[in-house]
């Protein structure tokens, strides 16, 4: 279920979660994504890792915002996502870092099958 995969061109992992979850969901190079994050940010006057930037950008992409199953908020873990979503490319956002999953496989530079999401975006034709 877990996949390691760090797509910034430098193997850096810290501090840019968001792109790489985004590059990864979208098939985008980190550079593009970057890009685009941090120019969604200066139209909406905001910082790029501000929710609500990236959200954006993933909507712009064709992407669509829903909210995590409530049977136990504070059980329900990626891992369990991965198993009611099989299917589909999602990003995660989790309480301080966000992941791409596709397919029920998680993709990051750490296992954060562990992690409690809170939302997640679905690329809307993808399911």
């Amino acid at each position: 279920m877990f996949i390691y995969l760090n797509l910034n061109p430098k193997k850096r992992n810290v501090g840019d979660c968001v792109v790489r979850a985004i590059s990864k969901a979208t098939g985008e190079t980190w550079d593009k994504t970057y890009m685009g994050v941090c120019l969604k940010g200066l139209e909406l006057c905001d910082m790029p890792s501000a929710n609500s930037v990236w959200g954006a950008y993933l909507q712009s992409k064709g992407f669509e915002r829903e909210i995590v199953p409530n049977s136990c908020p504070n059980c329900y873990t990626v891992a369990d996502f991965c198993k009611d979503y099989p299917k589909g490319t999602y990003v995660l956002a989790l309480s301080s870092h966000a992941v791409a999953v596709v397919n029920g496989n998680v993709y990051d530079t750490w296992d954060s099958t562990s992690e409690i999401p809170i939302y997640f975006w679905r690329k809307k034709d993808d399911v």
